[in-house]
């Protein structure tokens, strides 16, 4: 996950939601949402390369869906494909530990998604 400043010009790495169950994790959404008043949602939509939805673009869509039954908060969909590989350059461009590095590319893999729409001039505040 990661979050904008409050003029929506600069995203940074937040936190990582590990996967429990549906309850629980829109819970901790919901909840970061209200703690740090979040304005829109930005969902990375996982594509195939060729640009088509595949199983897991149905699963997160499918998430959403929940979600959004339990926020008024807007949502909007962000390709994400390569964002993790991106993370990954930066993170090896910085030498970070390796046992560091699967959460640190997730949440800069947000970081990166969030920062392609606020290059769009959007603001976003998640």
């Amino acid at each position: 996950m990661a979050l904008s400043d409050p003029l929506g010009l600069l995203a940074s790495p937040f936190t990582i939601i590990n996967r429990r169950d549906e309850t629980t994790d829109i819970k901790a959404i919901t909840d970061i949402i209200s703690q740090y008043q979040v304005e829109q949602i930005i969902v990375g939509l996982p594509r195939s390369m060729d640009g088509s939805l595949g199983e897991q673009a149905g699963k997160v869509k499918d998430f959403t869906h929940k979600l959004r039954r339990h926020t008024d908060i807007p949502v909007e969909f962000r390709d994400e494909r390569l964002t993790t590989l991106s993370a990954r350059r930066l993170m090896q461009a910085a030498e970070t530990k390796k046992n560091k590095r699967k959460t640190q590319d997730d949440a800069i893999a947000a970081a990166l998604i969030l920062q392609s729409y606020l290059d769009e001039g959007h603001k976003a505040t998640s």
